[in-house]
C-alpha cells in the first residue's frame, strides 16, 4: 500500500505527459488525478490505521560506495504519516480544481496542448515531495528536495511566453540553489562525523555530535550546532525564511493552483518538516535552535507588515504563508516539534482554500488580481465568498479564548505556537507572533472587505459578467472548509495534548524519563544511545525526539491567563482596525498612505530586499560577467590570441603552400635535403655509433 501510494503520482505524470497523444488529453489528465485520488486514500488509511511502530519498506538498492551504503526506502512513522496526508490530499484536490480553472486558460495559442503538461508537472512534483517526506536518509531526501525544485521551477515558469514568469522561475531556481548548498553542506558534515547518512544511524550518534568539534572556514565550531545550522539554511531557502524569501512573491507568476499546491501545504513546508525530522540533531544544538527561533519569528513579522498593503490578491496570501511559516519554525526552535507540525497540518487546510478562493476570484473577474478594482462580490460568487470567509476565521485565530481548541483551526495551532513561545522563555519570539497575529487579522480582514465589500471598482463590463467557478472548482474549496473549521479541534489533543495526558499521535506522557536516563543523557554515557524520547520511544520510532530537560509542551499549557488571551485580542484589534479602515471610514487608507508615503512605500517595496540583492549580487555579478566577456573574451581572446593567430598561421600556411610545387625534382630535393640533416644530427650527437 505504501508503494502504491508513492508512485501513483509518478505514473500518473508518465501517463500525462507521454501518453496523452495515445489515449487522449482528457482521459490522460483524469487518470492522473484518479491516481493521485488513489494516493490521498491510502495515505489516509495510514494515517488513521498507524499504530505507532515506525516501518521500513526496502524498495532497492540505491548507493553503493566505499562505506556509503543506502537503500531507497520508505520509512514509515508518525511524522511522515502526518505529511502524506497533507500533501496528497491537497494535491489530489488542487488536480480537480484545475480541470476548471485552466479549463479556457488564454495564455496559449488556440490548439496548443498545454494541460496534458500542467498535470504531468503536477503529479511529477507530488511524487518528488513524496519521495522527499518518505526518505530514509539524507541522500534520498536531497533526491526529492531538488526534484521538488525542479518542479517548482517548471510550475512557476509554466507562462513560459510571460517574461516574468520566466523570470520568477528563474529566482526561485536560483534562491532555492543557495539554501540548497547549506544543506548540502550539512549532510557532507554528518557523513564525515557519523559515516552514514541514515536516519538511524546519525540519531544514535546525535548526543555524540554535541561533543565534537569540527574545523569550518578556518575556525573551530561545535558539530551538532553547525551540522543543525547547515541544516537549517536549507531550510530557509524551501520554507521562504527571511534573506532567502524573496523568491516566494515572484511565484504568484504561476497558475493559482500551483500556488495553492506548493506554497500551501506542501513545498514550503519542507523545511519545517527537515527540522522536526532532524529533531535528535536540533535538540543538542541550542545556539542553532535559538537562531531558528529569532528568524522564525522575525519571518513572521516582516512578512505580515508586507502583507499590510499589497494590491494583488495572490501576494498577499503568498505573504501570508511567508509569516505562518515563522510561526511554525518558531515552535520547531523552542523545542515544540509537535506544535510546528500541528500548524503545518491547520495552514494546509485553510491556506490552499484561501489560495484556490482567490483563483475562483481570479476565474470570476476574467483574471484580474488587483484587489482595488474589485468590490461588491459576494452576491456575484456567493460560494467563493462564504469559502474565503471560512478561510480567513481560520487563519485569523477565531475561536473561544480559554478553551484552546473550540474554534476555528487556525485558533488552535497558533495559539498553541504564541503559548509555546512564551513558555520557552523567547520574549522576542512570543511578541513578535502576537503583533504578527494582529497584522494577519488586519490583511486577511483587509482582502475580504476589498474583494468582496463595498462598491464595484475597476472596470464595469468586468464586474457585469463576473460569476461563480464551475462545482470542479468549488468542490475542493467545500473539502478545504471543512478541515479549516474541525482540523483544529479534533487534533488538538493529537498534537498539543493536554496536561499530564498522553499524547496519542507521538506516543510517550509530559513527564520526563527515568532519572537513570536523565543522568545517562547528561553525562553523555554510552546509555545515551538509547535514549527515549519524552514523546516517541527509541530514537526515530515517532518522528520527533524532545530531550529529558525540554519541558516546553508541558509548560505551555500553565502559561498566564493573559498570555492565552494575548492572540485573541491581538485577532479583535486587527478586524476593528480593518473594519474601520475599510468599510466604516474607506478614505482613510489613502490619507494615511499619503500621510505616512516613506513608511507606506518602505512596506509596499517589500523593505527593499530585492533592491538591496540586486544592488549587492546581481549587478556586481553582471559587472564581472561584462568584464570577462569585453576585456576576457573580447580583447584577449579575439583581439589578442585570435589576431597572433590570424597573422602567424596565414604566415606558415602560405610557407607549407609554397613547397607544394608539383613539381617532382622539388620533391626529391627536399628529400636530399632531409636525409643530409638526419645523417649529421646522427653524426654529432653520437647516435651513428
Amino acid at each position: 500500500m505504501e508503494t502504491t501510494l508513492l508512485f501513483a503520482p509518478l505514473v500518473g505524470a508518465l501517463i500525462c505527459g507521454f501518453s496523452w497523444k495515445i489515449i487522449g488529453e482528457t482521459a490522460a489528465c483524469w487518470i492522473a488525478t484518479g491516481l493521485l485520488f488513489l494516493s490521498a486514500l491510502l495515505s489516509w488509511i495510514v494515517f488513521l490505521t498507524f499504530d505507532g511502530t515506525t516501518e521500513t519498506i526496502q524498495i532497492l538498492r540505491f548507493i553503493e560506495s566505499g562505506s556509503l551504503s543506502t537503500d531507497w526506502a520508505i520509512r514509515l512513522d508518525r511524522l511522515t504519516a502526518i505529511m502524506l496526508i497533507v500533501i496528497t490530499s491537497v494535491s489530489s484536490l488542487v488536480h480537480l480544481y484545475s480541470f476548471g480553472y485552466m479549463a479556457h486558460d488564454d495564455h496559449f495559442a488556440e490548439g496548443v496542448s498545454y494541460k496534458p503538461r500542467f498535470f504531468a508537472y503536477l503529479s511529477f512534483f507530488t511524487f518528488a515531495m513524496l519521495m522527499l517526506v518518505t526518505s530514509d536518509n539524507l541522500v534520498q531526501m536531497f533526491f526529492g528536495w531538488e526534484g521538488v525544485g525542479v518542479a517548482s521551477y517548471l510550475l512557476i515558469g509554466f507562462y513560459y511566453k510571460k517574461p516574468s514568469a520566466n523570470a520568477a522561475a528563474i529566482k526561485a531556481f536560483v534562491v532555492n540553489r543557495v539554501g540548497d548548498f547549506g544543506f548540502a553542506l550539512g549532510i557532507f558534515g554528518l557523513f564525515l562525523l557519523t559515516d552514514s547518512i541514515r536516519f538511524d544511524d546519525i540519531f544514535a550518534a546525535a548526543p555524540e555530535l554535541a561533543e565534537m568539534t569540527i574545523s569550518f572556514l578556518w575556525t573551530e565550531w561545535n558539530a551538532a550546532n553547525l551540522i543543525a545550522f547547515l541544516l537549517f539554511i536549507g531550510a530557509m531557502g524551501k520554507s521562504a525564511q527571511l534573506l532567502l524569501h524573496t523568491w516566494l512573491p515572484d511565484a504568484m507568476e504561476g497558475p493559482t493552483p500551483v500556488s495553492a499546491l506548493i506554497h500551501a501545504a506542501t513545498m514550503v513546508t519542507a523545511g519545517v518538516f527537515l527540522v522536526c525530522r532532524m529533531s535528535p540533531v536540533m535538540e543538542f544544538a541550542p545556539q542553532a535552535m535559538a537562531f531558528v527561533t529569532v528568524l522564525g519569528a522575525t519571518t513572521a513579522f516582516v512578512a505580515a507588515t508586507i502583507g499590510l498593503v499589497q494590491t494583488d490578491i495572490k501576494r498577499v496570501i503568498a505573504y501570508s504563508t511567508m509569516s505562518q511559516l515563522g510561526y511554525m519554525f518558531v515552535a520547531a526552535g523552542v523545542g515544540a516539534y509537535s506544535v510546528a507540525m500541528f500548524h503545518l497540518f491547520t495552514h494546509a487546510f485553510f491556506k490552499a482554500m484561501l489560495f484556490l478562493g482567490a483563483g475562483s476570484v481570479i476565474h470570476a473577474m476574467h483574471h484580474e488580481q488587483n484587489m482595488t478594482n474589485y468590490g461588491g462580490l459576494r452576491k456575484k460568487i456567493p460560494y467563493t465568498f462564504w469559502a474565503m470567509m471560512i478561510g480567513t476565521l481560520a487563519i485569523t485565530g477565531v475561536g473561544i479564548p480559554l478553551t484552546g481548541w473550540i474554534g476555528f483551526a487556525g485558533f488552535a495551532s497558533k495559539d498553541a505556537v504564541i503559548e509555546s513561545a512564551y513558555a520557552a522563555g523567547s520574549g522576542y519570539g512570543f511578541w513578535l507572533l502576537v503583533i504578527a497575529a494582529l497584522f494577519t487579522s488586519f490583511y486577511s480582514w483587509r482582502l475580504m472587505y476589498l474583494t468582496f465589500y463595498g462598491t464595484p471598482r475597476g472596470d464595469k463590463h468586468t464586474h457585469e459578467h463576473a460569476h461563480e467557478s464551475p462545482a470542479v472548482m468549488l468542490l475542493p474549496l467545500g473539502v478545504l472548509a471543512l478541515g479549516s473549521v474541525f482540523a483544529g479541534a479534533i487534533w488538538y489533543a493529537s498534537f498539543f495534548g493536554k496536561p499530564n495526558e498522553v499524547i496519542s499521535f507521538f506516543g510517550g506522557q509530559y513527564e520526563a524519563p527515568e532519572k537513570e536516563l536523565k543522568e545517562a543523557v547528561a553525562e553523555r554515557s554510552p546509555k545515551a544511545s538509547e535514549l527515549k524520547y519524552v514523546m516517541a520511544g527509541a530514537p526515530g520510532e515517532a518522528g520527533i525526539y524532545i530531550a529529558p530537560e525540554n519541558t516546553v509542551l508541558h509548560e505551555a499549557h500553565y502559561v498566564p491567563t493573559w498570555v492565552k488571551l494575548s492572540p485573541f485580542i491581538a485577532m479583535l484589534l486587527g478586524f476593528v482596525m480593518a473594519t474601520w479602515f475599510y468599510i466604516w471610514n474607506p478614505s482613510l487608507p489613502g490619507r494615511l498612505a499619503e500621510n505616512q508615503r516613506p513608511l507606506y512605500l518602505f512596506l509596499l517595496n517589500k523593505w527593499y530586499f530585492d533592491e538591496l540583492y540586486d544592488f549587492v549580487f546581481v549587478r556586481p555579478a553582471k559587472a564581472i560577467g561584462r568584464f570577462l566577456w569585453k576585456r576576457g573574451d573580447g580583447s584577449v581572446i579575439d583581439g589578442g590570441l585570435n589576431g597572433l593567430a590570424m597573422g602567424i598561421i596565414p604566415f606558415f600556411t602560405r610557407l607549407a603552400g609554397r613547397a607544394q610545387s608539383g613539381y617532382i625534382f622539388t620533391y626529391a630535393f627536399a628529400m636530399v635535403i632531409g636525409i643530409a640533416v638526419l645523417v649529421t644530427w646522427m653524426s654529432l650527437s653520437g647516435g651513428a655509433n
